[in-house]
């Protein structure tokens, strides 16, 4: 079960997505206990990278209303696979640093045409990874990577303390989306203020998190968080 505070935050994240539809090429609904078992593998997978593979839920086409309500006036209709359905279960895949993490192991691979379907098989439709202390802003490898998705790719940006050798660094281009409630703070050495969602198991003292869905042309796909039926928050 999703925790409150991820409850919450994903309430004031569909509100921005409602306000800001018009800057997106189409929108990907997940529900939020899926989004809170990814959260929970990157906690205990910190300081790693973890790429995480969706597929649609097919049985499950967005309920009445919703694209209406959230599509804007630049919508493209079958721009990826999977457009129109709620994203079904999610599978860990890979954990790793950032230059190994968008491989896919082989046992995950069929071992036909991979030449043809890059790095990670084409194994899913749709892939998340983390980023670790650091922006849900796409790399250069993350944009190479995104080439052989079928559907969307996103992105789960974690800021935490103490950072370690990648210290966080806010000064990135690009369209950022905050995750956060930021109910208490903290004081870092530096003298920052920063909120605190809690404590992961790895010991990381948890300030922040961030998601974006994108396709792999570059447009930015509206990300909405729903229920288990696919309801928005």
């Amino acid at each position: 079960m999703a925790h409150d505070w991820l409850v919450r935050a994903a309430s004031t994240y569909n509100m921005h997505s409602l306000e800001a539809k018009d800057d997106y090429a189409a929108i990907l609904l997940m529900p939020v206990e899926t989004l809170s078992e990814i959260i929970g593998w990157t906690f205990t997978s910190l300081p790693d990278e973890i790429l995480v593979g969706i597929d649609p839920d097919v049985s499950l086409p967005h309920p009445d209303g919703v694209d209406m309500r959230f599509t804007g006036e630049d919508f493209q209709a079958g721009l990826f696979a999977g457009q129109g359905y709620v994203l079904g279960n999610p599978h860990l895949v890979n954990r790793g640093d950032s230059f190994s993490v968008h491989h896919v192991p082989e046992e995950w691979i069929d071992g036909i045409f991979t030449e043809e379907r890059g790095s990670r098989g084409g194994r899913f439709t749709h892939w998340i990874h983390s980023h670790p202390n650091a922006v849900a802003v796409p790399s250069e490898a993350d944009a190479d990577a995104a080439q052989w998705t079928d559907g969307c790719d996103m992105i789960l940006g974690v800021r935490y303390s103490p950072e370690g050798l990648l210290p966080w660094f806010d000064e990135v281009g690009g369209t950022r989306r905050g995750l956060s409630p930021g109910e208490r703070p903290v004081t870092l050495d530096r003298g920052d203020h920063l909120p605190v969602i809690g404590r992961a198991a790895t010991g990381h003292t948890i300030h922040g998190l961030e998601v974006i869905a994108f396709h792999r042309s570059g447009l930015g796909i509206n990300l909405i968080l729903t229920d288990s039926e696919g309801v928005p928050l």
